[in-house]
């Protein structure tokens, strides 16, 4: 039986680079930071006190009334907003005869932070009585794309994955995985975050994994780079339609790019360190290039998870060199958190919009603040900046505490 062909139709991003794909795509390749001072609240006690943060976010110029808004976390008003917009990018038609054919299948790594902390809050001022009937449904994760059903009618399949970091790319292998099944015939699917909140940047900061340099914001992010320090926190995220080829020619949809592997694995080593050789990771490639009958030399370029962290971009490294051999040092290796912080849930959502992006313009992104190269970290990790190399495939990885580990192989469309 030969496997059904599965597409990307729609994009949208929300990112602390831009509103939109196109304003986020493009600072991403003008080298812009979204790195700055944390203004969602007041972090001059804390010893991190720079984020990645959706500047401006108005839900209402997304289409979310002021009434439902309040009725919210931060995440979920994300996840509608980029809901119903990658949704209008795809041109997709929902009615009462196709709805039960489309579903939305989100990765959510933490859920809401924010709403737990204001109610905790009340409950301790105030006593129950002003804790408010909608506290739960804000705050439980799969209201991300539980909402984004509720507003766009969408009654197929409707899952939240939570699996940390990796939350955003396993939603996307597990909707591909939708289509192929047949479960569906289209699918929104990415990732969403927000966290930016004080027991989230004070747990991480607890971890040791958040950057501490305060004076140079854009300067935090440094993956690969030997004087990295640890991560910044970021928000929001990315997210696709994806259809069977047959249903996206049908309507006469544009594509953007081709799905054509996916691939997890796990460490099964410790709850946030990955395993020293990056053995997991590795697997997770390799699971995705057999899906995918590909060889490794067929891969040009990786948008790797590059977190700025010590252990992971090493292990990273030593993965990518595992698997790909001498070839390695031929593949153009981004990191967008370099430029954007760590978006957690929501990373792997928007580093797939960006490498569908790179597969249909043929520019790779740059990697920000690698100027010394960490030892054992000597692949070309686009350190001088975006290039227009027409990549045919393109590798996206991510990772995540708790072992686990996933990677997405998407192709170039050629019709």
């Amino acid at each position: 039986m030969s496997k059904k062909r599965v597409v990307i139709t729609g994009l949208s991003a929300i990112t602390p680079l831009g509103g939109d794909v196109a304003a986020s795509w493009s600072n991403l390749l003008a080298m812009k930071s979204g790195v700055g001072p944390i203004t969602l609240f007041d972090a001059s006690k804390f010893s991190t006190r720079i984020a990645g943060e959706v500047k401006g976010f108005e839900p209402e110029s997304y289409g979310i009334s002021p009434k439902l808004a309040k009725r919210m976390d931060r995440f979920v008003q994300l996840a509608v907003a980029a809901g119903l917009a990658v949704i209008r990018d795809s041109g997709l038609e929902v009615t009462d005869a196709n709805a039960h054919r489309i579903g939305c299948m989100l990765g959510v790594g933490l859920g809401g932070l924010s709403t737990i902390e204001l109610f905790h809050s009340r409950l301790v001022e105030a006593g129950p009585s002003k804790v408010s009937p909608f506290m739960i449904p804000m705050l439980i994760s799969n209201m991300a794309p539980g909402q984004i059903a509720i507003q766009a009618s969408l009654k197929g399949t409707n899952v939240v994955l939570t699996s940390a970091c990796s939350s955003g790319l396993h939603a996307i292998g597990h909707a591909y995985c939708e289509i192929l099944l047949g479960r569906c015939d289209a699918m929104v699917t990415g990732g969403v975050e927000s966290t930016i909140t004080p027991m989230g940047v004070s747990g991480f900061t607890a971890l040791k994994a958040l950057s501490s340099r305060n004076e140079a914001p854009e300067k935090a992010s440094r993956p690969f780079d030997r004087d990295r320090d640890g991560f910044v926190i970021g928000e929001g995220g990315g997210m696709f339609v994806v259809e069977s080829l047959e249903h996206a020619r049908a309507r006469g949809a544009s594509i953007h790019a081709e799905i054509i592997g996916f691939g997890a694995a796990c460490d099964a080593y410790h709850m946030t360190a990955p395993d020293e050789n990056g053995a997991g990771l590795a697997q997770a490639m390799r699971n995705a290039l057999a899906e995918a009958d590909l060889p490794p030399e067929a891969i040009d370029h990786i948008n790797a998870h590059g977190t700025s962290t010590q252990l992971n971009d090493l292990c990273e490294t030593r993965s990518i060199k595992s698997v790909f051999g001498r070839h390695a040092y031929k593949i153009a290796i981004c990191a967008n958190k370099s430029q954007t912080g760590h978006l957690l849930g929501g990373a792997g959502g928007m580093e797939s919009v960006f490498s569908a992006l790179s597969l249909e313009t043929g520019i790779v992104p740059g990697t920000m603040n690698l100027e010394n190269p960490a030892p054992e970290c000597d692949l070309n990790y686009m350190a001088d900046g975006p290039k227009k190399l027409d990549p045919q495939y393109v590798l996206c990885n991510s990772a995540g505490f708790g072992s686990t580990n996933v990677s997405m192989l998407y192709k170039k469309w050629e019709g």
